[in-house]
């Protein structure tokens, strides 16, 4: 198990926002500090702070804004198999009418780990993670194909993890 920062999945469903109604605007300073974060999430606020340029209650200040407008999370991240969960799938969703329903049912349930509205042959694409095959029929075949406006459901289940992070920095 490491830390890492991530970009916020559980935010405000608005997204955050700057007083423009955009994504808050980040300086040079501010992405060099996810940076470093994203480098190791337990990172000394001292430590960033040298790298940076600012003291540690600066940098203390600069990530509490971060955490509060929804920029970033700092998280454990774990080896699904490791702590108990040995099925993981993508299920590709095609539902009718209005999305947003749809999306906050499964952002409700614990085994969707990510829910994103797609473009292209699936309106929703969600990740699901389970003890197993039979929780993860349940989860499908019970759960998410009951909610009102799921029409179809494709499953890609995972066979093995080769790469699970969140590097991307701040490019």
């Amino acid at each position: 198990m490491h830390s890492e920062v991530v970009a916020s999945r559980s935010a405000d469903p608005k997204g955050p926002s700057s007083k423009h109604g955009g994504s808050p605007s980040l300086d040079a300073v501010s992405l060099a500090i996810i940076e470093q974060l994203q480098e190791d999430g337990r990172r000394p606020y001292a430590a960033i702070g040298k790298a940076v340029g600012l003291s540690e209650a600066a940098v203390r200040q600069r990530v509490q804004k971060l955490l509060d407008q929804g920029v970033m999370q700092i998280v454990a991240v774990t080896d699904p198999l490791t702590v108990g969960f040995r099925r993981q799938a993508m299920v590709g969703i095609n539902a009718e009418g209005d999305l947003d329903p749809v999306a906050d049912a499964l952002t409700a349930m614990p085994e969707c780990e990510y829910v994103v509205m797609t473009a292209g042959s699936f309106d929703l694409m969600v990740e699901v993670v389970c003890e197993d095959d039979d929780h993860l029929l349940d989860v499908i075949n019970k759960r998410i194909r009951a909610l009102p406006g799921v029409r179809s459901t494709e499953s890609f289940v995972y066979l093995k993890l080769k790469k699970q992070t969140y590097m991307w920095g701040t490019r």
